[in-house]
């Protein structure tokens, strides 16, 4: 098994560009680990996890509710947003500015086959980070994601989750808040949850902008450790 994961900071990448980019990944592992089984061949699959920061975009899952949607092609051309119809699982979502979205492609072959252990792992990537700022992330039964005090009215959403795998291959991740404009989840029912709030990490903690650099180097130091990963820095290709 290979536990090495190469990592890459895309910057700020268009996210059909990454999008693509992430497919041609996915792709390079699907196919290694067919040839490995056609050709009775042992070769180590890859595994990355790509950091990014996209311009403002709305994504549909697979089996989303364009309902959920709550402008129309107008009005987000106006807001400077663009949307996509994607193949992860889970509903409408939104990414932009001021948001640390994170895409692990990795052969699960390599860790574990288990997809409910992958996401429960990658929220305790983000509760444990978010703990070192002195707050309490949560998990929503029933609702993937990391949340702030679940069971009260108060109840808040900071991360948002959706992934697709095959042959134990996933793509596709996280979208964890830091400084993001959360006017802009007022044009959607977020992940098509109704009555619950959204949340930023500078927003919680009362500051006008948090570093998202030093955000990044927590959330590897947890998903390390939780995945028993070697972490392996790379020049990003895109």
């Amino acid at each position: 098994m290979n536990k090495k994961v190469a990592i890459q900071d895309l910057g700020f990448q268009d996210y059909k560009k990454t999008w693509e980019y992430q497919e041609t990944l996915f792709q390079e592992i699907v196919d290694l680990k067919i040839k490995n089984r056609r050709q009775g061949t042992t070769l180590n699959t890859p595994n990355h996890f790509l950091f990014v920061e996209h311009p403002h975009v709305y994504t549909l899952g697979k089996s989303g509710n364009i309902d959920n949607l709550l402008v129309d092609e107008k009005q987000l051309a106006e807001k400077g947003a663009k949307f996509y119809r994607i193949n992860r699982g889970g509903d409408i979502t939104y990414h932009g500015p001021g948001q640390i979205v994170g895409y692990p492609i990795l052969d699960l072959d390599n860790f574990f086959t288990d997809i409910h252990k992958y996401l429960r792992f990658l929220e305790e990537m983000v509760i444990l980070t978010l703990a070192e700022y002195g707050l309490k992330g949560e998990r929503s039964e029933g609702e993937t994601g990391v949340w702030l005090d679940v069971g009260t009215p108060y109840v808040r959403k900071i991360c948002a989750m959706g992934v697709r795998a095959s042959r134990w291959v996933t793509m596709h991740g996280f979208a964890l808040n830091i400084n993001a404009d959360l006017g802009y989840f007022d044009h959607m029912i977020p992940c098509g949850i109704q009555d619950k709030a959204v949340t930023s990490l500078n927003v919680e903690l009362g500051k006008s902008d948090v570093d998202m650099e030093q955000v990044k180097p927590k959330l590897l130091k947890h998903f390390a450790a939780l995945f028993e990963a070697e972490l392996i820095q790379q020049k990003a290709r895109v």
